[in-house]
């Protein structure tokens, strides 16, 4: 529980848009699994309750269930900072977000960018989050 709480709900409580500074991989890892784990309970929640109270059919719910896309979309602009600040913490521009738009090497290029260790010592984005 105390992880979850210092990943996720500080993170949205004090980070909620903040695109300087850095972020360790642990925060960034953490956070990404609570959303997981998240989106997947609103995913059950949106099958066993929502949809039928709506009348959706498991063929128009193919996209997302009502709880689950709003849950996304809250979650869009702290999952884009997290992973700026992520980014910067391997001594790399924010603006390498951006090739996660190319198919499939994007991905795997930003995957092996959030498994990176951190820069040891400050950087040009400030104090390394492991000494905090």
């Amino acid at each position: 529980m105390e992880a979850f709480k210092r990943y996720f709900l500080d993170t949205l409580k004090y980070r909620y848009a903040q695109f300087h500074g850095r972020a360790s991989r642990s925060e960034f890892w953490y956070f990404m699994l609570f959303y997981l784990l998240i989106d997947i309970v609103l995913v059950f929640i949106d099958l066993l309750i929502v949809d039928p109270m709506l009348g959706i059919t498991p063929d128009q719910a193919g996209q997302g269930g009502v709880l689950e896309i709003i849950f996304a979309l809250a979650m869009l602009i702290p999952s884009i900072a997290l992973a700026v600040r992520r980014l910067h913490d391997i001594g790399k521009s924010g603006w390498w977000y951006l090739i996660g738009f190319i198919p499939l090497v994007g991905a795997l290029v930003l995957l092996y960018f959030f498994v990176l260790d951190s820069q040891p010592g400050t950087n040009q984005y400030g104090p390394n989050p492991k000494g905090v």
